[in-house]
Protein backbone atom coordinates (compact mmCIF):
# COMPACT_ATOMS: atom_id res chain seq x y z
CA UNK A 1 0.00 0.00 0.00
CA UNK A 2 1.19 3.53 -0.79
CA UNK A 3 2.41 5.38 2.31
CA UNK A 4 2.56 9.13 2.48
CA UNK A 5 5.91 10.65 3.42
CA UNK A 6 6.30 13.23 6.18
CA UNK A 7 6.00 16.80 4.96
CA UNK A 8 9.23 18.78 4.65
CA UNK A 9 9.28 21.61 7.20
CA UNK A 10 11.17 24.86 7.49
CA UNK A 11 13.06 23.25 10.37
CA UNK A 12 14.30 20.55 7.98
CA UNK A 13 15.55 23.21 5.61
CA UNK A 14 17.31 25.11 8.39
CA UNK A 15 18.99 21.99 9.78
CA UNK A 16 20.18 20.81 6.36
CA UNK A 17 21.49 24.26 5.42
CA UNK A 18 23.14 24.72 8.81
CA UNK A 19 21.34 27.98 9.60
CA UNK A 20 18.58 29.15 11.90
CA UNK A 21 14.88 28.94 11.11
CA UNK A 22 14.69 32.73 11.16
CA UNK A 23 17.40 32.94 8.49
CA UNK A 24 15.46 30.56 6.24
CA UNK A 25 12.32 32.61 6.87
CA UNK A 26 14.10 35.81 5.87
CA UNK A 27 15.27 34.27 2.61
CA UNK A 28 11.76 32.98 1.87
CA UNK A 29 10.36 36.45 2.48
CA UNK A 30 12.85 38.11 0.16
CA UNK A 31 14.86 39.96 2.79
CA UNK A 32 18.16 41.32 1.48
CA UNK A 33 20.13 41.25 4.74
CA UNK A 34 21.26 37.62 4.25
CA UNK A 35 24.62 36.95 2.58
CA UNK A 36 24.33 35.88 -1.06
CA UNK A 37 26.28 32.67 -0.40
CA UNK A 38 23.88 31.76 2.41
CA UNK A 39 20.87 32.58 0.25
CA UNK A 40 22.17 30.33 -2.51
CA UNK A 41 22.80 27.49 -0.07
CA UNK A 42 19.32 27.78 1.44
CA UNK A 43 17.64 27.97 -1.97
CA UNK A 44 19.57 24.88 -3.07
CA UNK A 45 18.39 22.96 -0.01
CA UNK A 46 14.80 24.12 -0.57
CA UNK A 47 14.90 22.74 -4.12
CA UNK A 48 16.63 19.49 -3.10
CA UNK A 49 14.18 18.78 -0.29
CA UNK A 50 11.12 19.86 -2.23
CA UNK A 51 10.05 22.38 0.41
CA UNK A 52 7.32 24.87 -0.41
CA UNK A 53 6.52 27.98 1.61
CA UNK A 54 3.24 28.73 -0.14
CA UNK A 55 1.15 29.03 3.03
CA UNK A 56 -2.13 29.40 1.18
CA UNK A 57 -1.49 26.23 -0.76
CA UNK A 58 -0.29 24.38 2.33
CA UNK A 59 -3.45 25.30 4.22
CA UNK A 60 -5.49 23.74 1.41
CA UNK A 61 -3.58 20.46 1.26
CA UNK A 62 -6.27 18.62 3.14
CA UNK A 63 -8.73 19.61 0.44
CA UNK A 64 -8.92 18.00 -2.99
CA UNK A 65 -7.99 20.25 -5.86
CA UNK A 66 -9.37 17.87 -8.51
CA UNK A 67 -6.20 18.33 -10.56
CA UNK A 68 -3.67 15.69 -11.61
CA UNK A 69 -0.17 16.51 -12.83
CA UNK A 70 1.55 14.66 -15.70
CA UNK A 71 5.33 15.04 -16.02
CA UNK A 72 7.13 13.68 -19.07
CA UNK A 73 10.45 14.43 -20.78
CA UNK A 74 9.11 15.11 -24.27
CA UNK A 75 5.51 15.34 -25.46
CA UNK A 76 6.45 15.28 -29.17
CA UNK A 77 7.34 11.58 -29.38
CA UNK A 78 4.75 8.92 -30.27
CA UNK A 79 5.29 7.06 -26.96
CA UNK A 80 4.41 10.21 -25.01
CA UNK A 81 1.42 10.93 -27.22
CA UNK A 82 0.01 7.43 -26.64
CA UNK A 83 0.53 7.77 -22.88
CA UNK A 84 -1.32 11.09 -22.90
CA UNK A 85 -4.18 9.56 -24.88
CA UNK A 86 -4.60 6.94 -22.16
CA UNK A 87 -4.35 9.51 -19.38
CA UNK A 88 -6.86 11.71 -21.21
CA UNK A 89 -9.38 8.86 -21.43
CA UNK A 90 -9.16 8.24 -17.68
CA UNK A 91 -9.37 11.97 -16.95
CA UNK A 92 -12.49 12.24 -19.13
CA UNK A 93 -14.11 9.50 -17.04
CA UNK A 94 -13.24 11.21 -13.74
CA UNK A 95 -13.88 14.46 -11.92
CA UNK A 96 -10.24 15.52 -12.32
CA UNK A 97 -8.52 17.93 -14.70
CA UNK A 98 -4.99 17.50 -16.05
CA UNK A 99 -1.88 19.70 -16.05
CA UNK A 100 1.15 18.64 -18.17
CA UNK A 101 4.77 19.59 -17.49
CA UNK A 102 7.67 18.74 -19.81
CA UNK A 103 11.40 19.44 -20.16
CA UNK A 104 10.97 19.23 -23.93
CA UNK A 105 13.77 16.77 -24.72
CA UNK A 106 14.78 13.42 -23.23
CA UNK A 107 18.44 14.34 -23.80
CA UNK A 108 18.30 17.71 -22.02
CA UNK A 109 20.77 18.07 -19.16
CA UNK A 110 19.47 18.73 -15.67
CA UNK A 111 16.42 16.52 -16.11
CA UNK A 112 16.73 15.03 -12.62
CA UNK A 113 16.58 18.44 -10.92
CA UNK A 114 13.72 19.47 -13.21
CA UNK A 115 11.73 16.36 -12.25
CA UNK A 116 12.28 17.03 -8.56
CA UNK A 117 11.24 20.64 -9.04
CA UNK A 118 8.07 19.80 -10.97
CA UNK A 119 7.02 17.06 -8.55
CA UNK A 120 7.59 19.41 -5.61
CA UNK A 121 5.62 22.21 -7.23
CA UNK A 122 2.71 20.06 -8.32
CA UNK A 123 2.30 17.97 -5.20
CA UNK A 124 2.84 20.76 -2.70
CA UNK A 125 0.73 23.49 -4.17
CA UNK A 126 -1.29 22.64 -7.26
CA UNK A 127 -2.37 19.04 -7.75
CA UNK A 128 -3.68 16.10 -5.75
CA UNK A 129 -1.07 13.76 -7.22
CA UNK A 130 1.35 13.23 -10.10
CA UNK A 131 2.01 10.74 -12.90
CA UNK A 132 5.61 10.84 -14.07
CA UNK A 133 6.74 9.16 -17.30
CA UNK A 134 10.19 7.58 -17.67
CA UNK A 135 11.67 9.39 -14.66
CA UNK A 136 15.43 9.48 -14.13
CA UNK A 137 14.95 10.13 -10.40
CA UNK A 138 14.46 7.11 -8.14
CA UNK A 139 13.10 8.97 -5.08
CA UNK A 140 10.98 12.08 -4.76
CA UNK A 141 10.60 14.35 -1.74
CA UNK A 142 6.83 14.38 -1.63
CA UNK A 143 4.16 13.11 0.73
CA UNK A 144 1.46 13.20 -1.95
CA UNK A 145 0.58 10.32 -4.34
CA UNK A 146 2.95 9.59 -7.24
CA UNK A 147 2.64 6.91 -9.93
CA UNK A 148 5.38 6.34 -12.50
CA UNK A 149 5.35 4.76 -15.95
CA UNK A 150 8.59 3.05 -17.05
CA UNK A 151 10.64 4.15 -14.02
CA UNK A 152 14.37 4.14 -13.48
CA UNK A 153 14.28 1.03 -11.31
CA UNK A 154 12.22 -2.15 -11.01
CA UNK A 155 10.78 -1.43 -7.58
CA UNK A 156 10.70 2.28 -6.75
CA UNK A 157 9.28 3.52 -3.45
CA UNK A 158 6.13 4.71 -5.21
CA UNK A 159 3.59 2.77 -7.33
CA UNK A 160 4.65 2.13 -10.90
CA UNK A 161 3.73 0.52 -14.20
CA UNK A 162 6.16 -1.61 -16.19
CA UNK A 163 5.74 -3.63 -19.34
CA UNK A 164 7.03 -7.20 -19.29
CA UNK A 165 10.11 -5.93 -21.12
CA UNK A 166 12.25 -9.01 -20.60
CA UNK A 167 9.63 -11.43 -21.94
CA UNK A 168 8.84 -9.09 -24.82
CA UNK A 169 12.49 -9.09 -25.88
CA UNK A 170 12.66 -12.88 -25.65
CA UNK A 171 9.54 -13.20 -27.81
CA UNK A 172 11.11 -10.93 -30.43
CA UNK A 173 14.36 -12.87 -30.46
CA UNK A 174 12.68 -16.27 -30.64
CA UNK A 175 10.68 -15.09 -33.62
CA UNK A 176 13.88 -14.05 -35.40
CA UNK A 177 15.48 -17.40 -34.51
CA UNK A 178 12.46 -19.17 -36.01
CA UNK A 179 13.19 -17.37 -39.28
CA UNK A 180 16.76 -18.64 -39.26
CA UNK A 181 18.52 -15.48 -38.10
CA UNK A 182 21.61 -15.90 -35.93
CA UNK A 183 23.52 -12.69 -36.53
CA UNK A 184 21.15 -10.21 -34.94
CA UNK A 185 22.07 -6.61 -34.23
CA UNK A 186 20.63 -4.79 -31.23
CA UNK A 187 19.96 -1.08 -30.72
CA UNK A 188 19.53 -0.28 -27.03
CA UNK A 189 17.64 2.46 -25.19
CA UNK A 190 18.29 4.80 -22.28
CA UNK A 191 20.23 2.58 -19.90
CA UNK A 192 19.15 4.58 -16.83
CA UNK A 193 15.68 3.11 -17.39
CA UNK A 194 14.57 -0.30 -16.19
CA UNK A 195 12.89 -0.99 -19.55
CA UNK A 196 16.10 -0.61 -21.55
CA UNK A 197 18.06 -2.87 -19.22
CA UNK A 198 15.40 -5.57 -19.23
CA UNK A 199 15.16 -5.57 -23.03
CA UNK A 200 18.93 -5.81 -23.37
CA UNK A 201 19.01 -8.68 -20.89
CA UNK A 202 16.27 -10.46 -22.86
CA UNK A 203 18.35 -10.10 -26.03
CA UNK A 204 21.48 -11.44 -24.34
CA UNK A 205 19.77 -14.32 -22.53
CA UNK A 206 18.00 -15.38 -25.73
CA UNK A 207 21.33 -15.64 -27.55
CA UNK A 208 22.83 -17.63 -24.67
CA UNK A 209 19.88 -20.01 -24.61
CA UNK A 210 20.22 -20.53 -28.38
CA UNK A 211 23.93 -21.24 -28.01
CA UNK A 212 24.93 -18.15 -29.97
CA UNK A 213 27.95 -16.23 -28.60
CA UNK A 214 27.29 -12.59 -27.72
CA UNK A 215 29.11 -10.28 -30.15
CA UNK A 216 29.59 -6.84 -28.60
CA UNK A 217 30.00 -5.38 -32.09
CA UNK A 218 26.35 -6.17 -32.67
CA UNK A 219 25.16 -4.26 -29.58
CA UNK A 220 24.84 -0.49 -29.97
CA UNK A 221 23.74 1.99 -27.32
CA UNK A 222 20.94 4.34 -28.25
CA UNK A 223 18.57 6.57 -26.30
CA UNK A 224 15.14 5.61 -27.70
CA UNK A 225 15.23 8.44 -30.29
CA UNK A 226 15.21 8.17 -34.09
CA UNK A 227 18.44 10.19 -34.23
CA UNK A 228 20.32 7.63 -32.14
CA UNK A 229 18.63 4.85 -34.11
CA UNK A 230 20.15 6.28 -37.28
CA UNK A 231 23.63 6.43 -35.72
CA UNK A 232 23.40 2.89 -34.37
CA UNK A 233 21.99 1.51 -37.63
CA UNK A 234 24.92 2.94 -39.58
CA UNK A 235 27.37 1.35 -37.15
CA UNK A 236 25.68 -2.01 -37.61
CA UNK A 237 25.05 -1.94 -41.35
CA UNK A 238 28.48 -0.63 -42.32
CA UNK A 239 30.15 -3.72 -40.83
CA UNK A 240 31.75 -6.07 -43.35
CA UNK A 241 29.76 -8.93 -41.84
CA UNK A 242 26.59 -7.01 -41.19
CA UNK A 243 23.67 -8.55 -39.28
CA UNK A 244 20.85 -10.24 -41.16
CA UNK A 245 18.36 -8.80 -38.68
CA UNK A 246 18.17 -5.91 -36.22
CA UNK A 247 16.16 -5.82 -33.01
CA UNK A 248 15.58 -2.18 -32.09
CA UNK A 249 14.60 -1.62 -28.47
CA UNK A 250 11.81 0.75 -29.51
CA UNK A 251 9.94 1.71 -32.65
CA UNK A 252 11.52 5.18 -32.80
CA UNK A 253 14.95 3.54 -33.10
CA UNK A 254 13.56 1.16 -35.74
CA UNK A 255 12.49 4.16 -37.81
CA UNK A 256 16.14 5.18 -37.88
CA UNK A 257 16.99 1.75 -39.28
CA UNK A 258 14.43 2.18 -42.07
CA UNK A 259 16.06 5.47 -43.01
CA UNK A 260 19.63 4.13 -43.07
CA UNK A 261 18.62 0.99 -44.96
CA UNK A 262 17.03 3.14 -47.66
CA UNK A 263 20.15 5.31 -47.88
CA UNK A 264 22.30 2.21 -48.32
CA UNK A 265 20.01 0.62 -50.89
CA UNK A 266 18.99 -2.21 -48.56
CA UNK A 267 15.44 -3.52 -48.72
CA UNK A 268 13.39 -4.49 -45.68
CA UNK A 269 12.74 -7.40 -45.34
CA UNK A 270 14.47 -8.78 -48.46
CA UNK A 271 17.98 -7.70 -47.37
CA UNK A 272 17.42 -7.02 -43.68
CA UNK A 273 14.81 -8.12 -41.17
CA UNK A 274 13.77 -5.57 -38.57
CA UNK A 275 11.78 -5.77 -35.36
CA UNK A 276 10.88 -3.00 -32.90
CA UNK A 277 9.28 -2.54 -29.50
CA UNK A 278 6.26 -0.35 -28.52
CA UNK A 279 3.71 -0.72 -31.33
CA UNK A 280 3.19 3.00 -31.79
CA UNK A 281 0.62 3.86 -34.52
CA UNK A 282 3.33 4.64 -37.09
CA UNK A 283 4.67 1.09 -36.90
CA UNK A 284 1.49 -0.24 -38.52
CA UNK A 285 1.94 1.93 -41.61
CA UNK A 286 5.59 0.94 -41.90
CA UNK A 287 4.68 -2.75 -41.70
CA UNK A 288 7.00 -3.03 -38.71
CA UNK A 289 6.95 -6.23 -36.70
CA UNK A 290 7.10 -5.11 -33.09
CA UNK A 291 6.35 -5.89 -29.47
CA UNK A 292 3.19 -4.22 -28.24
CA UNK A 293 3.49 -2.90 -24.69
CA UNK A 294 0.04 -1.27 -24.76
CA UNK A 295 1.15 2.29 -24.09
CA UNK A 296 -2.37 3.75 -24.17
CA UNK A 297 -3.42 1.26 -21.48
CA UNK A 298 -0.37 2.23 -19.40
CA UNK A 299 -1.48 5.85 -19.31
CA UNK A 300 -5.06 4.87 -18.57
CA UNK A 301 -4.12 2.44 -15.80
CA UNK A 302 -1.61 4.83 -14.20
CA UNK A 303 -4.31 7.49 -13.93
CA UNK A 304 -6.76 5.04 -12.37
CA UNK A 305 -4.10 3.99 -9.86
CA UNK A 306 -3.36 7.59 -8.95
CA UNK A 307 -7.04 8.46 -8.48
CA UNK A 308 -7.39 5.50 -6.12
CA UNK A 309 -4.44 6.75 -4.06
CA UNK A 310 -5.87 10.27 -3.96
CA UNK A 311 -9.16 8.85 -2.68
CA UNK A 312 -7.32 6.71 -0.08
CA UNK A 313 -8.28 3.45 -1.81
CA UNK A 314 -5.51 0.86 -1.39
CA UNK A 315 -3.93 -0.62 -4.51
CA UNK A 316 -3.90 -4.36 -5.04
CA UNK A 317 -0.22 -4.18 -6.00
CA UNK A 318 2.47 -1.53 -5.78
CA UNK A 319 3.70 -2.54 -9.25
CA UNK A 320 1.46 -3.16 -12.25
CA UNK A 321 3.00 -5.27 -15.03
CA UNK A 322 1.54 -4.72 -18.49
CA UNK A 323 1.80 -7.93 -20.51
CA UNK A 324 3.51 -7.51 -23.88
CA UNK A 325 2.49 -9.19 -27.12
CA UNK A 326 4.39 -9.78 -30.38
CA UNK A 327 2.73 -8.17 -33.42
CA UNK A 328 3.90 -9.79 -36.65
CA UNK A 329 3.83 -7.65 -39.79
CA UNK A 330 5.97 -7.58 -42.94
CA UNK A 331 9.41 -6.33 -41.83
CA UNK A 332 10.89 -9.77 -41.12
CA UNK A 333 11.69 -12.55 -43.56
CA UNK A 334 12.95 -16.09 -43.31
CA UNK A 335 16.58 -16.45 -44.36
CA UNK A 336 16.64 -17.95 -47.82
CA UNK A 337 12.87 -17.47 -48.08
Amino acid sequence: MYKKKRSITIQDVAQTAGVSVSTVSRVLNGKVDVARETQDRINGVIEDLGYTSNLAARSMRSQKKNLIGLIMPDIAYPFAIEVMKGVNRAIAESEFDLLVYTTGDVRKSGRASAEQKYVSLLTHSISDGVIIVAPVVAEFNSDEPIVSIDPVMSNPSYPSIHATNYQGAIDAMEYLFSLGHKRIGYIGGRLELESANRRLLGYQDSLAKAGIPIDQELIKSGDYTTVSGITCARQLLEQSNRPTAIFASNDQSAMGVFQVAEEMGLRIPEDLSLIGFDNIPESKYLGLTTVDQFIFEMGYTATQMLIKLINDIPLDDQTYRMQTSLVIRSSCRKIGG
